[in-house]
């Protein structure tokens, strides 16, 4: 099964589980699972809720004796001793070591010796394994969700007041795609951004899919500018093959008074600065100057990187930048046997459903050079073994 996230008013985990309990997850299932792994002092209690309007599931968490599993190494021994499947465990615990790996930067000392608060309480440890429990019970295989907003203003925790994002939920969400609002409250929670960055394949709009079942999981105020609700749609792909669709930025200006011999230069620091793709095209500018366009493609954690190198390494006064969409293929690394040794090539999977191989020209001209033999027979030595493998489970990822 293929769960979307959509998360117009944030999510906390509370939301993410009430969303899965509205789904068809058993309260009483997942209070006996969670009771088996040794969370104890706790009740669940599940009531139906309105926001603007859509009923949805609110989810509470009392917790009788407020005990709390503190440290990172805690949790971590009380999930890997747990009866849980393996999946639920893996999940959890990258989760938590997503947590973590933010609350390590944020307060500058190893994972091992991370005291957690609020993350470590009774309520959050049923939040996450509570959500990988119900995933795995509703068979959800994929996920992907929409980009994360984020509210304003200040929000009170164990560290004193401190502005929202919470610096903890900002750290989780780097590389993420997130838009700041004016609501004045802490829409998305350090729990919340932990479980669907630890678990999500990718962030934007809804994919191509039949919708089965569609779970709405509330917070516990009732917004005015919005439904404070998570709604996660549960179904299947609708074709075989899934286009990936995602957000990059694209860098561009115009250049006219450049050494030609700079260019070369510049596309490897763009490249090093975290470039996905480079280009150079002639172009006529005015004066009918001849000139060169340049246009560099990159993701959004690596914006001001690419902007900043294109200022100093160019004699560009000012460059320009948007964001636009853009579908890709699915693909991965494969290692392809040939008469000349295994050779690294990437395996593309069209939207027919039928793979293909393309050589990769690194791997391929290492080897033309080490042998002395023309960089084409290389090519098609992977070419043509990669056209004898009808079955994805014939090569190696």
């Amino acid at each position: 099964m293929f769960a979307y996230f959509d998360c117009f008013s944030g999510l906390s985990g509370d939301m993410v589980l009430g969303a899965l309990i509205d789904l068809g997850v058993p309260v009483g299932w997942l209070d006996d699972q969670l009771k088996s792994f040794s969370i104890s002092g706790f009740a669940l209690h599940t009531s139906p809720t309105f926001r603007h309007g859509i009923r949805a599931v609110k989810l509470d968490v009392e917790v009788h004796d407020g005990s709390s599993v503190r440290r990172f190494a805690d949790i971590r021994a009380l999930i890997d001793q747990s009866p849980m499947s393996p999946g639920v465990k893996a999940s959890s615990l990258k989760i938590f070591d997503r947590i973590a790996d933010a609350e390590s930067v944020l307060h500058g000392c190893p994972k091992e010796q991370l005291h957690f608060h609020e993350i470590g309480s009774v309520d959050s440890l049923v939040d996450v394994v509570g959500t990988c429990l119900g995933l795995e019970y509703l068979g959800v295989q994929e996920i992907s969700a929409s980009r994360i907003p984020l509210g304003s203003g200040w929000v009170d925790c164990a560290h004193g007041r401190l502005p929202v994002p919470a610096p903890a939920t900002l750290e989780i969400l780097k590389g993420v795609p997130i838009y700041q609002t004016d609501i004045p409250y802490e829409l998305t929670t350090p729990t919340g951004a932990a479980i669907l960055v630890s678990l999500s394949d990718r962030f934007g709009p809804m994919p191509d899919m039949t919708v089965d079942k569609i779970g709405y999981g509330a917070g516990t105020r009732d917004l005015e500018a919005v439904p404070n609700l998570l709604r996660v749609a549960l179904g299947r792909r609708s074709s075989p093959v899934q286009r990936i669709e995602d957000r990059v930025i694209v860098a561009e200006c115009t250049i006219d008074d450049m050494n030609p011999e700079l260019f070369g230069h510049l596309m490897e620091r763009l490249f090093q600065d975290g470039a996905l793709e480079v280009y150079w095209i002639p172009v006529f500018m005015k004066k009918n100057r001849p000139g060169t366009w340049v246009q560099v493609l990159c993701r959004e954690d690596r914006r001001e990187a690419v902007l900043e190198c294109i200022l100093t390494e160019t004699t560009s006064i000012g460059v320009r930048y948007s964001e636009v969409r853009r579908w890709i293929l699915p693909r991965e690394p494969v290692i392809i046997e040939t008469g000349f040794g295994s050779l690294l090539a990437k395996r593309i999977r069209a939207l027919d459903g039928k793979w293909r191989v393309v050589p990769e020209y690194d791997a391929c001209r290492k080897i033309a050079a080490e042998r002395g033999i023309p960089l084409h027979i290389i090519y098609e030595a992977v070419l043509a073994a990669g056209r004898r493998l009808t079955d994805s489970d014939s090569v190696n990822p």
